[in-house]
């Protein structure tokens, strides 16, 4: 049966709350219905740009879509059964939002990671491991991309020097960055962390080691456990694989979607238009350049953002991530 003789009363609508090696968990009502997609999704059809009354509605072209995966956890999605409890999806409704990254090995793929998602919450040590803020400006960035909003979790204060987080925070937190500082040993931070993520899907993004599981059960007992078996699959560099993501509902409401195995992160190229709009302090000074709108605010003279940076306005360690993420 193709597309078109499918009677739309077949149609059953749900979520998409885990997918793993190309099976789509489908959420609808109190159940999971295990879904493979149909192959629709992963063409583009190119039709003519006319008038409709000028040339016939016929697909000039089908091209290959530039995304690594065309339904993400989030999406809300219609499906038909296809015997044996399984389903088959068939569209993706719109998103209200998503958080993607350049998929890793290629420039020209599109890594959708979660789609209607609500809020970016970037995790990171104080120590052990020591946080790469490079990273975390790279997170943001993307957010910034999406128009999601962030907050930044700094983990395992009670070993840390407080005062050394803080002077690494002050940028941050300066741009208007909300931060949250946490201990799931001494319970600092933990009930304004548990405020902040209900009622709303969050993606947690952030290396291994940097106390994700631990943070997560002091917020809700046994979420940490289970979302660490998300992922669990044996790579050739490390323990985890991102092949298996998995919504974790919260008890307050909402939920939260680890991002496990992630040695690299780059913003997606495509949202990436002017890069400079996706740092915040950046933007009062975006068209007082001396080339107005061909600068690209590294060497060309009478540059506002340059200049601001020379005199401490913008954060020189923000400014070279500018310049990193610019090549």
């Amino acid at each position: 049966m193709t597309f078109e003789e499918i009677n739309n009363d077949a149609f059953e609508k749900g979520i998409v709350v885990q997918k793993n090696r190309g099976i789509y968990q489908v959420q609808v009502d109190s159940k999971k219905v295990p879904c493979t997609i149909s192959s629709r999704l992963r063409k583009k059809l190119v039709y003519p740009i006319a008038a409709a009354s000028s040339l016939r509605h016929r697909v000039l072209e089908v091209e290959e879509i530039a995304v690594v995966d065309p339904v993400a956890v989030g999406d809300r999605v219609e499906f038909v059964y296809a015997g044996d409890g399984n389903g088959v999806i068939h569209d993706v409704l719109p998103r209200s939002s998503q958080f993607s990254r350049t998929a890793a090995g290629s420039k020209k793929l599109e890594q959708v990671m979660v789609a209607n998602v609500d809020l970016v919450l970037a995790v990171f040590a104080a120590v052990k491991p020591t946080p790469h803020w490079s990273l975390l400006d790279r997170y943001l960035v993307s957010a910034e991309a999406n128009r999601l909003p962030v907050i930044i979790c700094v983990t395992k204060l009670d070993i840390a020097d407080v005062g050394s987080v803080e002077k690494d925070l002050d940028p941050y937190r300066k741009i208007g960055y909300p931060v949250i500082l946490t201990s799931s040993i001494n319970g600092q931070g933990i009930s304004e962390l548990r405020s902040a993520l209900s009622g709303k899907l969050s993606v947690l993004m952030g290396k291994s080691g940097v106390g994700k599981t631990s943070l997560l059960n002091a917020i809700q007992p046994g979420l940490g456990l289970r979302v660490s078996a998300v992922g669990t699959g044996v790579s050739g560099k490390g323990r985890h694989t991102t092949t298996y993501l998995e919504m974790v509902p919260l008890s307050d409401g909402g939920g939260v979607v680890d991002t496990p195995g992630m040695r690299e992160f780059s913003p997606w190229e495509g949202e990436l238009t002017d890069l400079a709009e996706c740092f915040p302090e950046m933007r009062e000074y975006l068209g007082r350049c001396q080339f107005r709108a061909n600068c690209s605010h590294r060497k060309e003279p009478g540059c506002a953002i340059r200049a601001a940076v020379c005199s401490g306005k913008i954060d020189a360690r923000r400014y070279d991530s500018y310049l990193k993420l610019l090549q």
